[in-house]
């Protein structure tokens, strides 16, 4: 990708945050919290041991030291022995309920654990985007703020390009309908031409900022008789990803893609079963809202933070370390996920 890129890293107690902003839209949403089992994180080196062998999943589960085995796929003609100690790096992060993917790097010795931490977000960060300095304080609060709604929202309207564009995932894969109307003015072939390759550009610019994969189906403008120049956009919209694989676009103007997981979705890392902000993501976003109010009023001499009580169990303990400002009410009159900041 090129164009002009800017980086955001925001470092509020109990959770990090980095954004990549390039040509004005954001590419890429960075979450680690603190409580986070470091084995299961993309990277992570451990050594792990074999506790079940499955020769119809080709496949062994590798107890890393996580809550949940981590799943090691293997070439037909590998052999593995229950109770084998390898050395293991963590290749995709758990998802749906599923443990960590991981990759053989040789044998192990001694108990499950963790040999080395995967890269932190600022290192993550400077692999992205190499020549640009991080932005933190408040405009990268607001950035890494901006990105989550953007990752969490249900359609997008590109109104330049007379497109509204539905990107939804389900259990099987993820779902895209580019849908177009026609500005007044143009020519219609060309027009489609170009929502087309500006669909597919942010279609698969969202998909990485949700940390979605495996299969994509693309439903296009069109019914896929200009499916040779279509072709050409889906491989530069997703030239990023070099494991991307390509399906023929149908006569009903569909795409089908490819793409490998490496990254837990970002709503399982923000919503909770019922798809609302977790108790745990609301606490973290009245921290990081204090913090905030901390950066831009700096004569104040406490500001609170109301809210539920279960989520100030976590909070609490969070903005201690943000300084002697800053304090959290526990309050039974405040809605789940109402909390507000107050200056006294």
């Amino acid at each position: 990708m090129s164009g002009a890129v800017e980086v955001f890293l925001d470092e509020t107690p109990g959770e990090t945050r980095g954004a990549v902003m390039r040509d004005g839209r954001y590419t890429h949403l960075l979450i680690h919290r603190d409580d986070d089992a470091a084995q299961t994180r993309l990277g992570a080196r451990s050594i792990g041991r074999v506790t079940e062998v499955n020769q119809g999943l080709r496949g062994a589960f590798v107890d890393i030291g996580a809550a949940t085995a981590a799943f090691l796929p293997f070439p037909r003609n590998d052999r593995l022995s229950q109770g084998e100690r390898l050395e293991v790096v963590v290749t995709a992060e758990p998802r749906a309920g599923k443990g960590a993917v991981v990759r053989r790097l040789g044998p192990g010795e001694g108990t499950p654990r963790l040999l080395q931490a995967a890269p932190s977000v600022a290192e993550q960060l400077r692999e992205l985007a190499p020549d640009e300095e991080s932005i933190v304080g408040l405009a990268a609060i607001d950035a890494v703020i901006e990105a989550e709604e953007e990752a969490l929202a249900r359609s997008c309207v590109f109104g330049s390009h007379g497109i509204d564009l539905a990107i939804e995932r389900t259990r099987a894969l993820v779902a895209v309908d580019i849908d177009f109307a026609s500005i007044p003015g143009r020519d219609p072939k060309q027009a489609r031409v170009v929502a087309n390759r500006e669909g597919l550009r942010q279609a698969a610019r969202l998909i990485g900022l949700r940390n979605w994969a495996g299969l994509v189906v693309i439903d296009l403008v069109g019914d896929g008789q200009d499916a040779e120049a279509q072709a050409k956009s889906a491989r530069a919209a997703f030239a990023h990803e070099p494991q991307a694989v390509f399906g023929p676009i149908s006569r009903f103007g569909l795409l089908q893609v490819s793409l490998p997981w490496r990254r837990t979705p970002i709503e399982e890392i923000l919503l909770d079963a019922s798809g609302l902000p977790s108790v745990q993501t609301r606490a973290l976003s009245l921290v990081r809202s204090l913090r905030r109010q901390l950066l831009s009023d700096t004569l104040s001499p406490r500001i609170t933070a109301r809210c539920a009580p279960e989520e100030a169990a976590i909070a609490g303990p969070l903005t201690a370390r943000l300084g002697p400002r800053s304090h959290v009410q526990a309050d039974v009159a405040v809605p789940a996920g109402h909390g507000r900041i107050e200056e006294s």
